[in-house]
């Protein structure tokens, strides 16, 4: 079976895939349904390849200037605490998982317009407890935040006291 490739330019930098300006063979499938709809790349044609390389220094510069406003969000949103309150079991065990919406729902809520598609979430939290989750403010630049999953209100503020006591004792 013959595998099929496409040669596309990034027009920004893409995580494990390679840099702004660069020209990278993907999967057609990859190309036309994740990053040529997202306007991360484009088909590396020799008109594109002309059109890029006029406008790459404009396209460095607002790059530049993007990932500078990221990093001034990062440092204000950088050590946001969300608290999500769910149901659990006896163990602690979440009835369900909470999923990235509802972090962003609550990141909104504290005063920072984040998408869901912003909230990495390493691994899926089905427990109770404080978990830290990144969100991508730049495809450059990410910020730190800690998600308290609890029952209660009451439940949220102990856990992140008893939290701040074990740091201070360390």
């Amino acid at each position: 079976m013959l595998k099929r490739k496409m040669q596309v330019i990034l027009m920004e930098r893409v995580e494990k895939l390679g840099q702004m300006g660069q020209i990278v063979t993907v999967s057609p499938g990859y190309a036309r349904n994740f990053l040529l709809p997202k306007k991360k790349a484009q088909r590396a044609t020799k008109e594109n390849i002309a059109q890029f390389d006029s406008q790459k220094a404009q396209l460095e510069a607002t790059n530049l200037q993007l990932r500078k406003d990221a990093e001034f969000v990062a440092k204000s949103i950088e050590g946001t605490q969300v608290i999500i309150i769910r149901q659990a079991s006896e163990v602690g065990q979440l009835y369900g998982s909470v999923r990235s919406r509802d972090i962003s729902d609550e990141v909104t809520k504290n005063g920072f317009t984040v998408n869901k598609s912003q909230i990495i979430i390493a691994s899926p939290i089905k427990n109770l407890g404080i978990h830290t989750v990144s969100v991508l403010l730049h495809p450059e630049v990410s910020a730190p935040i800690s998600v308290v999953v609890a029952q209660s209100e009451e439940e949220a503020a102990l856990k992140l006291k008893n939290s701040q006591e074990s740091e201070t004792a360390e």
